[in-house]
């Protein structure tokens, strides 16, 4: 960490619960970007896997069996 960074980060230590909140979501937020492309291709996707559902093209599977078998994996 530089020292401007060590100097900035000890300055937000110093501000409000509130104020620290808002500071990083608003640095959360600088970084993560929207990107409405991938938004859309995310939709399409999404909604391509509900017309298969409802066709019966592909079947559900109970979360407590996906965290079950993620828990085997572990």
């Amino acid at each position: 960490m530089t020292t401007s960074t060590e100097t900035v980060l000890n300055q937000a230590l110093q501000l409000s619960l509130n104020d620290r909140v808002v500071l990083v979501d608003s640095l959360i937020a600088s970084i993560n970007q929207p990107d409405p492309s991938l938004d859309a291709l995310w939709l399409k996707e999404a909604e391509d896997r509900l017309a298969a559902y409802h066709s019966g093209e592909i079947k559900a599977v109970d979360a407590e069996q996906v965290f079950a078998e993620l828990g085997k994996q572990v």
